[in-house]
């Protein structure tokens, strides 16, 4: 059995592939893309690498994931809100951001700043999986 860290190494040393698709999540801003550097799957578990790029005054859209995921801010600040419409977070460049699995973790990220947000997502998810799950908006009112 791989550990953690083996696992992490072999999908970066697996083979590349890149794709572009607009970003899951409802309802997402105008020009939120992902783009795929790299996946592989280990056992039961699909280990994604995406790339994630957030535009000024945009939003990924309300979502949860069937598996945790791992951030890392490249570029701009991130505001992470949870069901409650309480923000759990703002993660300025540099920041990690952990998100865990579960319906019952709804979330939005929301890109307040004036420069794109640029975030590197390690998605550590079961076989198969789609990358995120559209939940509606639990009734908040802002952006």
């Amino acid at each position: 059995m791989m550990t953690g860290a083996a696992a992490a190494a072999a999908m970066v040393v697996g083979a590349t592939l890149t794709v572009t698709t607009p970003a899951q999540a409802t309802p997402a801003g105008s020009g939120v893309v992902g783009t795929i550097i790299t996946q592989t799957t280990i056992g039961n578990t699909d280990y994604i690498l995406r790339e994630i790029t957030i535009p000024a005054g945009q939003a990924t859209g309300w979502h949860w994931h069937k598996g945790e995921l791992f951030g890392w801010v490249k570029q701009g600040t991130l505001s992470h809100f949870d069901a409650t419409c309480a923000s759990d977070g703002v993660y300025p460049r540099g920041s990690f951001i952990k998100e865990p699995a579960g319906a019952d973790h709804v979330h939005m990220g929301v890109n307040r700043g004036k420069v794109p947000v640029v975030l590197e997502v390690l998605y550590v998810l079961p076989t198969g999986s789609p990358l995120s799950v559209d939940a509606p908006n639990p009734g908040c009112d802002f952006q």
